[in-house]
């Protein structure tokens, strides 16, 4: 087989020297996929990062290939590799039955999260054929004994393969019975800063933190309830160092698409901070918004707002929109699945609440909130704000004054620091 994996690119995806669009378990789970025997129409792939497996896979004759990738930038990337090759013969689905009804072949990138692979083979074992074949792979030092456990509570035959290239597989037969209900999605009631009652966070697997509240969640939201009681809002507003922000009157909460209607000819009020307690924005964005805390405890404390939470990871959006529904402000709160708020117009929001990963899968790395800076800065209105919680060591406010605007610390704990940056 000489399909030429180094023509493959991560784009839009962040892109560096020491990141590439596949790896050796790609390369590995292709090669026992083509000895299966098995017709593209029954083989189904999930994880596929950036379309390395599928596109191997086609370019090897196979078509009808069904493949589930959570990120929208791996989507993306699959389509934008796919068309570069000039390729087809796959199609994208949901990780649903639409993707495993039939299936006698599973090939998997093993995920970072436990949760986000109990799910996974439990929707294996609920949809596929009954003598399906799982094949799972990853780099092996991020493989640990537990994963074999999760997969086992769904298979009878879990069998680790030896390394090659420093990954390994792990074939799995022997599908068991599942209970009626799903293992997830997972609720829970969370305390939360800044609200009298609970918040239900509804989490599936793949979603960050689950349904718990991540600590640098709980400092964002720490700060933003202050600044509601005091209702002072930016320092630097107090000082005159920077103007009054505009406010938008006419954003249509009920517009599916996430895309909010150019208005800039809307009537604008002259309020001293989108975050104080005498104004409430027209348009918040809670950019990679996870289950979706932010937008629900947003929208709780500012009935009049009208949100947009956003992610990459369809696993989140659909964590975000069942929060939303059990919290009652799904008709205030638009959901979308997207790469860094792309399909959010320029200039459209007066303020977007940030709490930006650091880490690329399993890679440490500070591109992806970079990545969301820019998109921050894109689609704030002048004098709009952007609100960041970020680790202290990481030290972005520099980043934040070069790429949005004016940024003052409004917060710091021992570990995280809260920001607030005004778009010049």
């Amino acid at each position: 087989m000489d399909f030429s994996y180094s023509a493959l690119r991560r784009f839009p995806d962040v892109e560096a020297p020491n990141l590439q669009a596949w790896d050796a378990t790609d390369e590995l789970l292709v090669q026992r996929a083509l000895a299966a025997g098995v017709g593209g129409d029954e083989i189904a792939v999930i994880g596929d990062e950036y379309g390395a497996i599928t596109l191997a896979l086609t370019d090897a004759g196979l078509r009808g290939i069904r493949v589930h990738q959570d990120l929208a930038t791996g989507r993306r990337a699959l389509a934008r590799n796919a068309a570069a090759l000039s390729l087809d013969g796959f199609s994208s689905h949901e990780l649903d039955a639409s993707l495993l009804g039939g299936a006698r072949l599973v090939l998997l990138q093993l995920p970072k999260a436990l949760a986000e692979l109990e799910e996974i083979v439990d929707a294996v074992a609920r949809w596929a054929a009954p003598d399906v074949t799982l094949i799972a792979g990853g780099r092996v030092k991020h493989m640990t004994l537990t994963q074999n456990e999760a997969i086992g509570g769904c298979f009878e035959v879990v069998q680790p393969q030896r390394a090659e290239r420093k990954s390994r597989l792990i074939v799995v037969t022997g599908r068991r019975d599942v209970p009626a209900q799903p293992p997830f999605p997972v609720a829970a009631e969370v305390e939360v800063p800044g609200l009298s009652q609970p918040l239900t966070v509804v989490a599936h697997g793949g979603a960050f933190a689950g349904a718990r509240l991540d600590i640098g969640t709980r400092v964002l939201l720490e700060a933003l309830a202050a600044e509601q009681a005091s209702g002072l809002g930016s320092q630097l507003r107090r000082n005159g160092q920077i103007p009054p922000s505009p406010r938008r009157n006419d954003a249509d909460p009920h517009n599916s698409s996430g895309v909010v209607p150019d208005t800039s000819t809307a009537p604008r009020d002259t309020s001293t901070s989108p975050t104080a307690a005498s104004t409430t924005p027209a348009v918040v964005i809670d950019l990679g918004c996870g289950t979706g805390v932010l937008a629900a405890t947003y929208a709780l404390t500012h009935p009049d707002a009208r949100i947009i939470a956003t992610d990459r990871s369809a696993a989140a959006v659909a964590s975000a929109r069942a929060t939303m529904r059990a919290n009652g402000v799904d008709d205030r709160v638009i959901v979308t699945h997207d790469d860094a708020g792309s399909e959010i117009p320029d200039a459209a929001a007066d303020l977007v609440l940030l709490n930006p990963p650091f880490h690329l899968g399993a890679t440490v790395h500070t591109g992806a909130a970079s990545r969301l800076f820019e998109a921050a800065a894109r689609m704030l209105r002048p004098g709009g704000e952007l609100l960041t919680v970020f680790n202290s060591s990481l030290g972005y406010r520099r980043e934040l004054s070069a790429t949005v605007g004016a940024t003052e610390q409004v917060l710091r704990t021992p570990k995280f620091t809260v920001t607030r940056s005004v778009r010049r």
